[in-house]
């Protein structure tokens, strides 16, 4: 037999082996092509599921230049899916409220100060204080060191007879009493004047021991009237609160050195209560805007 294009004929066997190999359709029937001459066709193939294109990637939201918020101190924005981030929109910058370069003048009246009134005897102390804190318009109260001094009755050193180991120890316990009722005073809302002959020239004594009793947010006002006048006023005085001229004078020249310390002054010298009071006021609201060093 002759062979062409050198292929071997396919024996019917071999034809029988193809069929029984061919794929079936369900139930075991063979899918024959029509017109075909008995011999079973391969079923053809389903096309595949054409491929999905990849998602393109989402950049991610720039951040607000400056940080969040564009604020050039804040932290960087969160991401876009950040749970409950929400951008803003852009908007006008936010006005700085613009602050009154001259703070405002505060009402003395209404606020509760701790006073200390200080000056010579016969400066007027006592009954400047006093008038002072019968017309405020809050409650104050007036703290007199000479009558707390006084509540010792037996045994008490009069600085008339010279001033001694006796005598300053209860001048201090009557400073930290009235220190303490200046406190409590203060506590409750009531604000206090306290007068004292305090001299410049011994500070722990002095101002340095009544800051420690009252406190820092103490107020002291110089009441310092000509020597003439305190030796007039001191004249109409009676019992242990009327000293000698010499000593009068002498604690008047200790006075002087208040000028110069920065405290605020009154000379109260031609002046009566309602001005000297008047006046007082005015140097307690510019101790209050501009507290002195001390």
């Amino acid at each position: 037999m002759q062979h062409y294009g050198g292929q071997r004929p396919v024996p019917p066997q071999d034809a029988a082996t193809d069929a029984a190999r061919a794929p079936q359709r369900p139930g075991g029937a063979h899918h024959l092509a029509p017109g075909h001459h008995g011999m079973p066709q391969r079923s053809p193939q389903p096309a595949p599921p054409p491929p999905v294109p990849p998602s393109p990637a989402v950049p991610p939201a720039a951040p607000a230049p400056g940080g969040w918020g564009g604020h050039p101190s804040g932290p960087a924005a969160p991401p876009q899916d950040h749970t409950g981030h929400l951008r803003l929109p852009p908007g006008d910058p936010v006005e700085v409220p613009v602050h009154s370069a001259q703070p405002a003048a505060p009402d003395v009246a209404h606020t509760a100060v701790a006073v200390l009134l200080i000056g010579p005897a016969g400066a007027g102390k006592t009954t400047v204080a006093r008038y002072w804190a019968d017309r405020r318009k809050v409650p104050t109260a007036h703290i007199s060191l000479d009558d707390v001094r006084e509540w010792v009755r037996s045994g008490f050193a009069d600085p008339q007879s010279g001033w001694n180991d006796q005598s300053e120890a209860q001048y201090r316990l009557a400073r930290r009493t009235c220190g303490f009722a200046a406190r409590n005073f203060l506590a409750n809302g009531i604000s206090c004047i306290l007068d004292d002959a305090v001299f410049p020239d011994r500070p722990v004594v002095g101002l340095g021991g009544w800051k420690r009793h009252v406190g820092p947010g103490l107020l002291p006002i110089v009441l310092l009237p000509g020597l003439e006048i305190v030796l007039e006023r001191n004249a109409e005085r009676s019992g242990n609160r009327r000293l000698s001229d010499e000593e009068v004078a002498r604690i008047h020249g200790r006075m002087a050195g208040w000028y110069g310390s920065g405290l605020p002054i009154i000379d109260n010298s031609r002046k009566d209560v309602e001005t000297t009071a008047r006046l007082l006021d005015e140097a307690v609201a510019r101790s209050l805007a501009s507290p002195a060093s001390w």
